[in-house]
């Protein structure tokens, strides 16, 4: 009694386990059953964890604490498809998570998610496979694993999904992909362009904008403008620009049609569709200021090629431009200077934009620092070897606001603007107004600037404008001198050449030649010089210049005066001294204590007190001989009327004056070192006078008959030997028999052993002169 009895239609069985409906009310209970070997559980909970993770990012987050992560990175493999659909969704929707996109970084889950995209699998799966990927693909680390594990051309592949959130899912993946230059080339390879712009016509605008995005940034790639052009992606791209309805994806169409014009057969095939016309239209009618702006940018590209400027200017695009140049909208105006400084290339152009100078030069004022740069920049391409360009700047008051420009807080602004002053200064009158408005001091304080573009420009403005005796002055007095030296040691080519270029033309007047001197310059170039790699034309020229207003110093350190380096009073030989070492000045020596070393001989026309401040009264003696031997020679060359005897009667002088003939043979017994010293010791110094010396070997008779030459008008040079040998040249034209003349020939003077004897250059008894 009381006992049950089973019904025979009840089938009993120990080991069955009846259905247990489960309702969780938390997360962690959720997490807890993904380790369910059961997959309706599975199936359940990656469904309830899905549901959870949609409403925000704290649940994401509070999933991942919960170990969501691993788990669903499993599961999305599961061989279950409705396990594996709803821990992909799962996944999917979680992978925007910052911190959850950390966690799955250690999980190597790209290979799994990647095999999701197979055609296999139902929509819902690619919707959040794909998902999974744009938010992963935004981080660089996944790009590569994304790129490695071979998942571009699966998201190609589901760009002609039928579902809309796939396609727009795969194609943002790829935009974030393709940020990445091997992705770029990857799209192309695997004919992703054909997909891309057959998403432009799609009726979604997000997917339009992102397909666009896309091809924008793959047409960077040079092959892949090639394949653009094969796939008539211009026809597409040029329709999208002629709809008004796609006026959202014009900006977008333009900037592509920009990347396309670096290739010359790009340009060529616009040109042969009508697209350049098209532009142009464009330009002038659209009312869009950021696509007027872009379509004024890609005719600028377009004006790279000279071909396209000519065609541009037979077009009138400068009206259009100078137009565009009253807009009110900053990035036209921008976009437009640009377009002048690149268009105005073309010669006729910049002719036909005087008209245009004017509303560019008052640009200069405004607040916005690009435009100033763009405006400034136009200005720097119309005076490029354009002095009317250049007068209409002056004429419009530009020069004042472009010296004010050098000091713009935006650099940009200011190497353009010493730009177009260095263009304008070849003209005295503009030169003058320019440095009437302080364009010196602003210069001298660019050159302080560590930033190479702006050294490059100052240095040239500098350069350009120190031509005037005036403008060498303020630059001393502003200190600009010192700067200017100091940029020698640039490593910068460029800054280098720049900069010896504008010191070769300080060393024009001698007092700045002696100012660079004191501030190192003669040191700095002469490193240059020896140095293989830095040395140029410019560095040469400078040293040179700089030698040439100090001739004591050019004759120390090459050993050489041509016949145009003209001696005068107070030049000094203090003997040769080797490249890249200091040569002491004539005071420095007369402060030296009296030795045994060579004595610095001095050209004496004058007192000696008026070159150096002398420690004993002896120096100060003024020194007749060397005026009488200079009376002497001037007679000379009134009584004859010959060149070539003016030549011998000096020559004649110079030896009776320094002891007269010397035998070859005797040389050794003509004791004119003992003279020098006994010269030495009568003025307590080592500097003796030239016109004191009544014994003297080569050297002294050479130094001798070049200042006396120099003073008559005698072309001559000097030329230093080794072993206290120097030599003279000189050039003589002999009459010939027949008709004419001959060419000049060099030859040597002999002043030592047989005055009077001319040797040709380069003959045996010439070099026998000139060695022991």
């Amino acid at each position: 009694m009381g006992k049950k009895v089973k019904k025979e239609s009840e089938p009993f069985s120990k080991d069955v386990f009846d259905p247990l409906p489960i309702e969780s009310k938390t997360a962690a209970t959720a997490v807890l059953m993904l380790s369910s070997p059961e997959e309706e559980v599975l199936a359940k909970a990656c469904e309830a964890i899905h549901k959870f993770a949609e409403k925000g990012d704290e649940n994401k987050t509070s999933l991942m604490c919960l170990g969501a992560v691993e788990p669903l990175s499993r599961l999305i493999s599961h061989e279950d498809k409705t396990v594996r659909r709803n821990a992909v969704m799962a996944l999917g929707v979680m992978a925007s998570n910052n911190e959850v996109k950390k966690c799955l970084k250690k999980l190597d889950v790209i290979p799994a998610v990647i095999s999701k995209l197979s055609p296999e699998e139902n929509v819902v799966v690619h919707e959040f496979a794909t998902l999974c990927l744009t938010s992963l693909s935004a981080d660089f680390c996944y790009k590569v694993q994304i790129f490695e594990h071979k998942g571009l051309e699966p998201l190609i592949q589901l760009l002609s999904s039928p579902d809309p959130d796939v396609k727009k899912n795969s194609v943002e993946c790829i935009f974030n992909l393709v940020q990445d230059f091997q992705n770029r080339a990857a799209v192309q390879q695997l004919n992703g362009l054909p997909p891309l712009l057959e998403l432009l016509h799609s009726e979604f605008p997000v997917i339009q904008q992102l397909a666009l995005r896309t091809i924008e940034n793959i047409t960077t790639d040079s092959e892949t403008r090639v394949a653009f052009r094969n796939v008539q992606g211009f026809d597409r791209i040029l329709e999208i620009l002629g709809t008004k309805e796609f006026s959202d994806l014009h900006e977008g169409a333009l900037r592509v049609i920009s990347n396309c014009l670096e290739d010359s057969e790009s340009m060529q095939l616009i040109q042969t569709m009508g697209g350049l016309e098209q532009l142009l239209q464009f330009v002038g009618t659209t009312t869009l200021p950021e696509a007027q702006a872009n379509a004024v940018k890609a005719v600028a590209r377009m004006a790279q090629s000279g071909e396209n400027r000519k065609i541009l200017h037979e077009r009138n695009v400068e009206k259009t431009l100078t137009d565009l140049l009253m807009q009110e909208n900053e990035s036209v105006r921008t976009a437009a200077c640009q377009a002048v400084a690149t268009v105005s290339k073309n010669l006729s152009s910049r002719d036909t934009f005087r008209n245009a100078i004017k509303p560019i030069v008052q640009l200069l004022n405004s607040e916005g620092s690009e435009l100033r740069m763009a405006a400034a920049e136009a200005l720097s391409s119309l005076t490029n070897d354009n002095n009317l360009n250049a007068y209409a700047i002056h004429e419009a008051e530009g020069d004042k606001l472009l010296v004010r420009q050098l000091r713009d807080s935006c650099m940009g602004a200011a190497v353009y603007a010493a730009s177009v002053l260095t263009n304008m200064a070849s003209q005295e009158e503009l030169r003058r107004s320019i440095l009437a408005h302080e364009a010196m001091p602003a210069l001298v304080a660019l050159l302080h600037c560590t930033d190479n573009n702006i050294l490059i420009s100052a240095t040239q403005a500098v350069a350009s404008l120190a031509c005037d005796a005036e403008a060498r002055m303020e630059l001393r007095n502003v200190g600009g001198l010192s700067p200017l030296v100091q940029l020698l040691k640039s490593i910068n080519a460029e800054i280098r050449r720049n900069a010896s270029w504008a010191i070769s033309v300080c060393a024009n007047d001698e007092i700045t030649a002696l100012e660079l001197c004191n501030a190192g310059a003669l040191e700095i170039l002469q490193e240059i010089t020896l140095s293989p790699n830095r040395n140029n034309k410019f560095s040469e020229l400078a040293l040179q210049k700089l030698l040439d207003s100090n001739l004591s110093l050019k004759y120390s350190l090459t050993g050489h005066l041509s016949a145009s380096n003209i001696t005068t009073d107070g030049f000094y030989d203090p003997g040769q001294i080797r490249m890249g070492h200091q040569v002491p000045t004539l005071e420095e020596i007369s402060k030296q204590v009296v030795n045994n070393h060579r004595a610095t001989i001095a050209v004496n026309g004058k007192p000696l007190d008026q070159y150096v401040k002398a420690k004993g009264h002896t120096l100060a003696i003024q020194t007749f001989c060397f005026k009488l031997l200079s009376h002497e020679s001037c007679s000379n060359i009134v009584s004859n009327s010959s060149t070539n005897n003016n030549f011998l009667t000096d020559l004649v002088l110079v030896c009776d004056a320094m002891g007269g003939q010397v035998e070859a043979e005797k040389l050794h017994d003509f004791l004119w070192e003992l003279h020098i010293s006994e010269l030495k010791f009568e003025a307590c110094s080592n500097i003796v006078l030239i016109g004191k010396i009544k014994k003297g070997t080569y050297f002294h008779r050479a130094l001798l008959y070049k200042v006396l030459a120099d003073r008559i008008g005698l072309s001559c040079s000097l030329i230093r030997g080794e072993y206290n040998r120097a030599w003279n040249e000189i050039f003589i034209t002999s009459p010939k028999k027949t008709y004419g003349y001959s060419q000049p020939e060099c030859y040597i003077i002999d002043l030592m052993h047989q005055p009077g004897n001319l040797m040709k250059s380069n003959s045996p008894a010439a070099l026998a002169y000139q060695t022991i």
